[in-house]
């Protein structure tokens, strides 16, 4: 009688000694143990790698797989062509002019970016160095960040801040964060009550510990600014190249959302929507802190087993941080979280990334700074992470040991040697607390 199906591989009554003895199939792919031609054996059971598949079983395997990706592949695509189709393009129809706040690299990619997806549109940006206001006017270069990349010629700079901002229809924001407030103060007067403000430093403010979100409306004194915040994994050289990238808009104003949605998204530029204004801006500016973490252990020549362990346990700090601050967790695992972290923690284009690597070869942070003609957020948002981590009353070991770095209170040897010796820890803890009707395990 054949062996059941079910039947126990090793039962008394299924011995090693009651297999029939085949001799291998030339034909198929494997050479493992045999198998009946009338019946599973019962090995088979024990070890699915050994079961023998003729070839013309496998060509047909290959076949319906193929099947499968190319059909999956073309709802894919019909699916893409369906949305594309519906896609509103209003917003950059009646778009006429936008202004970009600041001529750094940044300011610079998305002003190139923003003038590349129409050519009538006029694209003003604002600049306080009168010599690369010149060469962007003249020669369509910024001659300090991009002086090999011609930008378009509807790109107009102007170190008039009356000029950029009349009638523009929305202003992106490209100022460092610890200059913006008092930057923003001095430009007010020249602000239209309903300008959208677009977002694109990442920190938080020294001493106050603001974001931007709560920066912008203040420093303009309207409470009511239209705001949103662009985030994600984004180097300023790959736009200038115009390589695929991907980011988040978001906004409290959902029509917002869409609107710069529909202004930025091309076909090297994927723009997703999201109304978690504090999990973007947190995620944005906690990442600048634990890239130059991941910059440390490079210049120290710590290997790869202790890059893995550090970003894993950065990434861990700035959820514990962002989810009290009132954050999703869906964001911090999306681009402007998880994304932005991989990108500047484990890419040399980072410049918060940089100096780690070179506080960690033992250069002096003054002299670091001194030589850099880009600021590095992540310096002085560091100090502000750690009172806002005494505020929500969570504990941030590597961001804290950052902090103590920078302000030249700990070696980053030591730093390491300290990290490596905190408690063991065996367990997680976690709480469990019930929304809308469901239990959820929050670790």
């Amino acid at each position: 009688m054949a062996a059941s199906l079910f039947e126990p591989p090793f039962s008394p009554n299924n011995s090693f000694s009651s297999f029939p003895t085949i001799k291998p199939n030339p034909n198929s792919f494997f050479l493992p143990l045999p198998r009946p031609p009338t019946a599973l054996s019962p090995i088979c059971l024990c070890a699915a790698d050994d079961i023998i598949v003729p070839q013309e079983e496998q060509s047909e395997r290959s076949t319906d797989r193929r099947k499968v990706v190319r059909v999956a592949w073309e709802k894919l695509l019909r699916w893409s062509r369906s949305l594309r189709s519906k896609a509103k393009t209003d917003v950059l129809e009646r778009t006429k002019k936008v202004v970009v706040l600041g001529g750094g690299s940044f300011g610079t990619a998305m002003a190139a970016h923003v003038a590349d997806r129409k050519s009538q549109l006029q694209v003003h940006l604002l600049v306080r160095d009168a010599q690369v206001c010149q060469s962007i006017n003249q020669t369509h270069l910024n001659c300090k960040y991009f002086p090999t990349h011609k930008l378009p010629e509807n790109v107009v700079a102007t170190t008039d801040a009356r000029e950029a901002l009349q009638g523009a229809d929305f202003c992106f924001h490209a100022v460092p964060v610890q200059f913006s407030a008092s930057f923003l103060e001095g430009i007010a007067e020249f602000v239209h009550p309903t300008l959208p403000f677009i977002s694109l430093s990442k920190g938080l403010e020294l001493n106050t510990y603001r974001m931007m979100s709560q920066i912008i409306p203040r420093a303009l004194r309207n409470p009511r600014q239209p705001y949103v915040v662009l985030s994600g994994p984004s180097f300023s050289l790959e736009l200038m190249n115009k390589l695929p990238t991907a980011m988040v808009v978001a906004s409290k104003d959902k029509n917002m959302a869409n609107a710069v949605q529909q202004l930025l998204s091309s076909r090297n530029m994927r723009i997703n929507t999201s109304s978690d204004v504090t999990g973007v801006e947190i995620a944005g500016a906690l990442k600048n802190v634990l890239a130059i973490a991941a910059g440390i252990v490079e210049g120290l020549n710590l290997g790869n087993n202790s890059m893995a362990a550090l970003v894993t346990q950065g990434c861990s700090e700035i959820r514990w941080l962002a989810t009290k601050m009132g954050a999703k967790s869906t964001t911090l695992t999306g681009l402007s979280g998880n994304g932005d972290i991989m990108l500047t923690c484990f890419v040399n284009l980072s410049r918060n990334r940089r100096v780690g690597v070179r506080l960690g070869s033992g250069e002096k942070l003054d002299d670091i700074l001194s030589s850099m003609n880009q600021v590095a957020e992540g310096i002085s948002t560091a100090g502000a992470v750690i009172a806002l981590a005494q505020k929500y009353k969570v504990k941030l070991p590597v961001l804290t040991a950052v902090a103590r770095i920078v302000d030249n209170e700990l070696t980053p040897t030591k730093a390491v040697y300290e990290l490596m010796n905190l408690p063991q820890v065996g367990w997680f803890v976690c709480l469990i607390v019930v929304r809308d009707g469901i239990f959820r395990i929050i670790l």
